[in-house]
């Protein structure tokens, strides 16, 4: 697909994605992690206004002066932002002003595409492209927190959903060893997939099937939010801290568990995966059934021999630079290294991640805290 026919559809499925809501959808911001539509939506075009139309389109003209402060997330190179947590507050600019920015945008970078660009431009709008496909996906995570922390659990369809996982249970084996890391060949990938190298394995043996709703259900029966020895010291703070005793959009209603998905609440089906877990979770359900959950070049390696895609699978892997790394300058430099710190790595995609970013080399990352985005648990035996 030429680049230009795949910045457009990843434009229109980004509106797409947020073709349901209600305006009030919108805006609101129930906690930090989640940020409003309205603003993933001016953000993703700021992206492409200030990293491509500012700097290499001299007859541009900025769609609003206000929009480079508003819509700038962590980077610190591109000047002054506002507050993570101050998002939700921005009642202005409207909906429908937002949406005339992406046209004005989307317009402006099609005609740069016509005139023939040159690599540096190209390369841009690729990473752009790539980088509103990640907000897609963080669309839908933040569009369910939203609509699934309101009191009448509404419906916006049966999207995003996921396949029970049948197959008998087996265990993978893999033979200690040396093995290559890391996206090597063409095509696009980022930059914290590189560079490929080697790492030396032990023996392990890795389940084909993701831990389901009712193996949950029995950790939790069997007392496992109660049993501290299950725990890391900080997991364990942070669920006696926050109250959590089960899944997020997990309900105890009418003498059964139910489930929040897009199509609202329903009986909770045990053959489905579990999501919504926390890596914290994760730790604590593998602690009790004996085993462990793999490290992320474990996963890597077993990836050919698993069926994966429905959810993110926690690893027990800090997310760290790779041997060689080396981090951009500028602006783009901010965009993977600087977050090498305090995170965990998941690996694998899910039903909500963009085609194209399903690579087996993929390392995406958030703090082992993480419930509201699609994730899951693959074990292996210790």
């Amino acid at each position: 697909m030429k680049l230009k026919d795949q910045f457009l559809k990843t434009r229109k499925e980004t509106e797409t994605i947020c073709s349901p809501l209600q305006t009030e959808d919108y805006v609101v911001q129930p906690m930090e992690n989640v940020s409003p539509p309205k603003w993933h939506l001016a953000h993703t075009t700021w992206f492409f206004e200030q990293f491509v139309l500012v700097k290499y389109d001299n007859n541009y003209k900025v769609f609003h002066p206000d929009f480079a402060y508003l819509f700038n997330s962590y980077y610190n190179n591109m000047g002054k932002r506002t507050q993570r947590q101050d998002r939700g507050f921005m009642t202005r600019p409207s909906v429908s002003k937002v949406y005339e920015y992406r046209e004005y945008v989307t317009n402006a970078i099609e005609n740069i595409l016509k005139d023939h660009p040159g690599n540096e431009v190209l390369d841009l709008v690729e990473i752009g492209i790539h980088h509103e496909q990640q907000h897609q996906e963080l669309l839908a995570y933040d569009i369910k927190y939203i609509l699934g922390t309101q009191p009448t659990f509404p419906s916006i369809g049966n999207v995003f959903g996921w396949e029970a996982e049948r197959q008998k249970q087996e265990w993978i084996s893999f033979q200690e060893g040396l093995y290559e890391i890391g996206h090597t060949g063409g095509g696009f990938c980022f930059d914290n997939e590189l560079p490929s190298h080697k790492v030396y394995l032990q023996d392990f043996q890795i389940s084909n099937k993701l831990v389901t709703n009712g193996e949950f259900l029995e950790f939790m029966e069997d007392g496992g939010y109660t049993n501290f020895n299950l725990w890391h010291d900080e997991g364990w703070h942070f669920i006696q801290n926050n109250g959590i005793a089960h899944p997020l959009y997990w309900h105890y209603h009418d003498s059964e568990w139910q489930q929040y998905h897009f199509h609202g609440l329903e009986k909770l089906n045990p053959d489905v995966p579990v999501s919504h877990i926390s890596m914290y979770e994760a730790y604590a359900f593998a602690n009790w059934k004996g085993m462990r959950l793999p490290t992320e070049f474990e996963w890597e390696v077993a990836s050919d021999k698993l069926a994966w895609g429905q959810l993110w699978e926690w690893t027990h892997s800090a997310y760290l630079p790779y041997p060689g790394f080396k981090q951009a300058e500028g602006a783009l430099g901010e965009y993977n290294g600087k977050f090498m710190l305090n995170q965990m790595v998941l690996r694998g995609a899910s039903v909500a991640t963009a085609q194209g970013h399903e690579r087996k080399t993929y390392r995406n990352f958030f703090h082992a805290s993480s419930r509201w985005i699609f994730s899951g648990i693959r074990l292996v035996k210790k």
